[in-house]
């Protein structure tokens, strides 16, 4: 085991040392936001009782990877599979970057592959939530403390 903040989590994640699924990824990239350990704990205090929702991530394969979209994002399916019965998998011939240019409104994960992910939010967090930075592997724009 070993300590490590989350922008040197994401570090390690990057140069291939560790591995963290998606999901992982994203909350990393949401710990971002927060400069020392006392201003996430005052932060999670004052949002406790606000609410949370259910979410299930539904996987769209394109041209050139994977997206992993989250509810409030405009590809994200009305009546989304939250049991896993459905199998449901989506598909497009058109490239990652192509969809982000097209699109205007997004809650996503791109998986480029294995260690290249990159967490693309433009929408309003519900109950006061607080959305990730929106890292690329291969960008270092963060400065969190934690």
């Amino acid at each position: 085991f070993q300590w490590s903040s989350p922008p040197e989590a994401i570090e390690r994640f990057k140069s291939q040392e560790i591995w963290f699924p998606p999901p992982q990824f994203y909350e990393f990239c949401r710990l971002c936001n927060f400069s020392s350990l006392g201003e996430l704990q005052k932060f999670s205090s004052e949002r406790a009782l606000e609410g949370c929702e259910r979410w299930m991530p539904v996987m769209l394969s394109a041209a050139d990877g994977f997206i992993q979209l989250l509810p409030g994002d405009e590809l994200y399916p009305e009546d989304p599979d939250y049991t896993g019965e459905k199998k449901m998998m989506m598909s497009t011939d058109k490239k990652v970057e192509d969809l982000t240019k097209e699109g205007g409104i997004f809650h996503r994960i791109v998986i480029k592959n294995t260690n290249n992910l990159a967490v693309y939010v433009n929408i309003q967090a519900k109950y006061k939530h607080i959305n990730p930075l929106m890292l690329k592997c291969d960008n270092s724009d963060y400065n969190s403390r934690l």
